[in-house]
Order: structure tokens, then sequence, then C-alpha cells
């Protein structure tokens, strides 16, 4: 299964990503998670500990590893370098385990087919589409805002794209457009999931306004969230509740999936 989860900023994708991750892994399933938010914070959601996370350093940066594999330095326009270097070592080489969990840190660059042509820009293309076609249990895509990034790949191995929202009409206009950017490139197995929802009034908001896109389900507004960050170990420990709605989530999104199949 391959799950991409993207939303505005700041509404609780990587939340939602480290909940799944780990109903997955506890699961008994092998899970690949990779982070390809600029300021990556997977690690932390998930509890990963500090000897492991001091490991993780996102491809994007890797400089060395970067011009070795394309030909070109980081951060030059122009000129010749390889456009599908190799990258298949990479998950296994620069990821982490704990828990069950595989994770790997993408960083951030413009990878939208009509974004920069750099030597940054074409490993990270092709390492996503590599990840794309491995036959990894479970991989999950926490992802950068929107879906300017994917390409047309993206349609035909990403079982669903879970747009995350809070009951607010900003969160769900941001979510109008990625619905509009996914189905321009041809995809269309999305589903909302509504956050920080509070009480049944928020809930039935997000009901009402949602942007023709089917409701997964609702996590509810809990500060132990915000607690779990703080004492850095894993929200879903440290929250209960999370973990038993996300846990009735992935069953009613294996539903769902085979159902659009």
């Amino acid at each position: 299964m391959k799950l991409a989860i993207t939303g505005k900023g700041g509404v609780g994708k990587t939340t939602l990503t480290a909940l799944l991750a780990q109903v997955y892994a506890d699961a008994g399933r092998d899970v690949l998670a990779m982070d390809a938010d600029p300021s990556p914070c997977l690690a932390g959601a998930l509890g990963f500990p500090a000897e492991l996370r001091a490991q993780l350093h996102p491809i994007a940066e890797m400089d060395e590893l970067i011009e070795e594999r394309t030909g070109a330095k980081p951060g030059t326009v122009g000129g010749f370098f390889t456009l599908n270097p190799r990258v298949d070592d990479i998950p296994e080489r620069f990821s982490v385990l704990h828990r069950g969990v595989r994770l790997l840190e993408m960083g951030s660059v413009d990878m939208g087919g009509s974004g920069c042509i750099c030597p940054e820009s074409a490993m990270l293309k092709t390492l996503f589409t590599h990840l794309l076609f491995r036959k990894d249990d479970v991989l999950l895509l926490d992802m950068y805002a929107g879906v300017e990034h994917l390409g047309r790949a993206t349609v035909d191995f990403v079982d669903a794209m879970l747009v995350v929202v809070e009951p607010t009409r900003r969160s769900l206009g941001t979510a109008a457009q990625i619905k509009k950017l996914a189905n321009d490139i041809g995809l269309t197995k999305l589903w909302l999931v509504g956050n920080k929802v509070r009480n049944a009034d928020e809930a039935k908001f997000l009901e009402a306004e949602t942007p023709g896109l089917p409701l997964l389900g609702y996590l509810p507004a809990d500060l132990k969230v915000q607690e779990a960050d703080r004492l850095g170990i894993p929200v879903y420990d440290h929250v209960v509740s999370l973990k038993e709605v996300v846990q009735k989530m992935s069953e009613n999104l294996a539903g769902a999936i085979f159902e659009v199949k």
C-alpha cells in the first residue's frame, strides 16, 4: 500500500503519517516512511531516539552524493548532468529503523514538471519514482503542502492521497486546490481527513463544506499531541484516543481502496 499525505501547512500531516506508520508496523507490516518536508520532523513524531535522528540527513542536502550520482554540483543551472542517476541503494543506506518503521528524509527542492532543471531536482525526482516502484509493504509519503511536486508516475502507484484539513475555510480552500491539481494529473483516489476537530459542530462543518472529497474520518483535538512533542515521545504512545481512531481509519481506508479498484 502506498499512501501520500498532504494538506495545508500546520494541519497535522506529520502527526497522521506517524500514527499510520506505527499502526501498520504494529500490525506486522514492513513500513517505509518518507519525510519530504523542507523542515523534517517526522522522526520526532515517531519518537526516534536521538542517536538515530542524528544519522538522518535530507537527501536534497547531500551535495557530495548528488554530485557523485549526477555528475554536477548542486546549485548549478545548465550544463550536463545525469537526469536518471542511480538511487536504488539510497533507501537502505540513508534510512534508519525504529519500532518497525524505516524512515528516510527526502528534503525539498522544486520537483514539479515545470520546476528547476538542476542536479538536486533530478536526484529527487528519480528517487521519488524509485520509491513508488519499490515493493515495500507500506510506503507513506509525508508530503510538503500541495501536489505540485507530484508527477504522472504517481497516478498508477499511489493507492490513495489523504488530504488533511482543519475545520476552517482556509484549510478546506487548500484542499480544493490540491484536489484540482491532483485531478489535473489524473490522480482521483483522494480522501479527506479532518484533524483538530473539537466538537460535533466542527465535524458537521467539514461534512458540509468538503470540496467534493469523501471523508475518511476525524482526529479529535487533543492537547496531548503538543505534550508528546515537548516530552519527545511518540504521539502514538501518548495519545490513546488518536491511536484508536487511526487504527479504525486504516481499516476503513483498506475497504475504500478496494471499492475504488
